[in-house]
């Protein structure tokens, strides 16, 4: 059985979990926190000291895109990555453009969107424009008909379940921009993804883990 080491608050965390429930592939959940000094112990199961880590027979694997693909190459369940090679490739790139062109930049600003942290004008104006483009190029790229990359969920939808929300939020909270007006069918994705019941379980894991972890933030103040 595998074992997910992570915590529920962590949106990359989720990504591999939803995959994992939308597979039907039996798991452990693991409680694991980036720590500002890791430890021999906690390095040993993430060389860099963070989550998501993925527990199989022969050891530790980390790294959310190679998580995903090795549960895609080495376990059964519900496909989400296509079998043919070109339209692999498209949701894979999805997946990536929404990793370095949305979820990066718009975590950048974490700290005064969510944690009550100011930033200096120069890194929010380098977000802003940063999420502007990705958010062009999603919606040049995605197909919305109805899942990101076409008919049916894949590991796309991960990224953009658990990363577009965040971007917005700091679209909104730090720029008063919807960042998703011109995408209407962006929106109703997301709406259609939160009717998901996996999602909504990992909804109220985060939910439920979220009060430990804002102590756990406001003790490292």
């Amino acid at each position: 059985m595998f074992k997910l080491y992570g915590f529920p608050v962590s949106n990359y965390y989720n990504m591999v979990k939803l995959a994992l429930l939308e597979k039907g592939l039996a798991f452990e959940e693991v409680t694991f926190y980036p720590t500002p000094t890791p430890t021999p112990q906690s390095l040993a199961i993430s060389p860099r000291g963070k989550v998501p880590v993925l527990e199989v027979e022969g050891g530790f694997i980390n790294e959310t895109s190679v998580i995903l693909e090795y549960i895609e190459q080495n376990a059964q369940g519900t496909p989400l990555l296509p079998a043919d090679p070109f339209e692999r490739a498209q949701v894979l790139a999805m997946a990536r453009e929404i990793e370095l062109y949305i979820e990066l930049p718009g975590r950048a600003c974490y700290g005064e969107a969510f944690f009550g942290m100011t930033l200096p004008d120069a890194i929010k104006e380098k977000t802003k424009t940063e999420l502007l483009l990705g958010f062009a190029a999603l919606g040049r790229h995605g197909k919305f008909s109805p899942y990101v990359a076409g008919d049916s969920l894949s590991v796309a939808d991960l990224y953009f379940l658990y990363s577009v929300p965040l971007a917005c939020a700091v679209g909104q909270k730090l720029f008063g921009i919807d960042l998703l007006a011109e995408m209407p069918k962006a929106k109703a994705l997301l709406e259609r993804l939160e009717q998901n019941p996996h999602v909504q379980k990992i909804a109220a894991d985060k939910d439920a883990a979220m009060p430990a972890f804002l102590a756990m933030i406001a003790a490292k103040k």
